[in-house]
């Protein structure tokens, strides 16, 4: 059994979360599982953006698109996970609901991925597939995990050295090499469960959240390079820290990568990143800083017992 994701893409699991519903009754909506992606230059995070604030979420479009649906109710996105203004998702994940008129039978799941394709008005967000799942299913709660990766370069002291493809896709450490061994030793501090008060933002965002949260996963690796990086005029290398929890604070993600590279630049010691979680205390370190949104890609939102292939087809 596999859970259902997206890493490279979605990936098909097994046995039904609860009982997917049978044919529907006359005005009965149906729920669907929808996995899309996104370069979040443009959009003010994945949340709907409400008048009289400028910009747009992702969500925004989503549900202009999803007016094409031919749904008796209006179709509202229950987004899975919160991404910040600037930040990426390679896959994020929202259900819907679809009420059809009297008379009509639900629409395929692949019918609704080539609908939404077709009407999305912003050509950064693509919808991947779509998947018919129980009335009581929950894109939020039912996820069993979720994987954040976050990319930074180094071998470049200035922005223009990067190529222009990547300025919005990366964050530049300004660092001509990082400590990677220490950042490594300091990841591996993170793991398991811990109150990561340490890393919470101190606003209202958190405040009512628990900061006891399990990280399963923090790794850092080299990274591929972009294309066409060798024509770049400094040594670029790129990293990649993966972050997995089922559930993360706000900018929790942006924190911890922060103070990693503070330990990679020997700003901190692995032990001290150790000593902040053990203190269980808000954020006070200068080297805990807050790395820009855009080098953050949500890479997959995990779900474990659905089943994808009774009605599942690849758009």
């Amino acid at each position: 059994m596999r859970r259902a994701g997206v890493g490279s893409g979605p990936q098909l699991g097994a046995a039904g979360v609860g009982q997917l519903p049978g044919p529907a009754m006359a005005g009965r909506p149906a729920r669907y599982l929808v996995f899309f992606q996104y370069l979040g230059t443009d959009f003010r995070g994945v949340m709907a953006v409400k008048p009289p604030q400028a910009g747009s979420g992702v969500q925004n479009h989503l549900e202009r698109a999803a007016e094409r649906l031919g749904s008796e109710e209006p179709v509202g996105f229950t987004i899975s996970s919160r991404t910040d203004s600037g930040a990426h998702a390679l896959c994020n994940s929202a259900h819907i609901d679809v009420c059809r008129p009297e008379g009509r039978e639900p629409h395929p799941p692949h019918l609704l991925t080539q609908i939404l394709n077709r009407h999305l008005e912003h050509p950064a967000i693509r919808v991947l597939r779509t998947v018919r799942v129980a009335d009581d299913f929950h894109a939020r709660f039912s996820a069993t995990s979720r994987r954040y990766v976050y990319r930074l370069v180094s071998g470049c002291s200035r922005l223009h050295q990067l190529p222009v493809w990547e300025r919005k896709l990366c964050w530049v450490t300004r660092a001509t090499q990082l400590d990677v061994a220490a950042m490594q030793e300091a990841a591996g501090h993170l793991v398991g469960t811990h109150d990561f008060s340490a890393f919470r933002s101190t606003g209202k965002c958190d405040a009512w959240r628990n900061p006891v949260k399990t990280l399963v996963r923090a790794t850092v690796v080299p990274g591929p390079p972009g294309p066409l990086a060798r024509h770049s005029d400094c040594r670029l290398q790129f990293w990649e820290l993966e972050f997995e929890s089922q559930s993360f604070l706000y900018k929790q993600v942006r924190r911890m990568t922060g103070a990693l590279v503070s330990v990679g630049q020997g700003l901190l010691r692995p032990q001290q990143v150790r000593d902040m979680l053990a203190s269980g205390a808000p954020p006070s370190q200068p080297f805990i800083r807050i790395v820009p949104a855009w080098g953050l890609f949500l890479k997959s939102v995990q779900y474990r017992d659905l089943d994808w292939e009774s009605d599942a087809v690849p758009a």
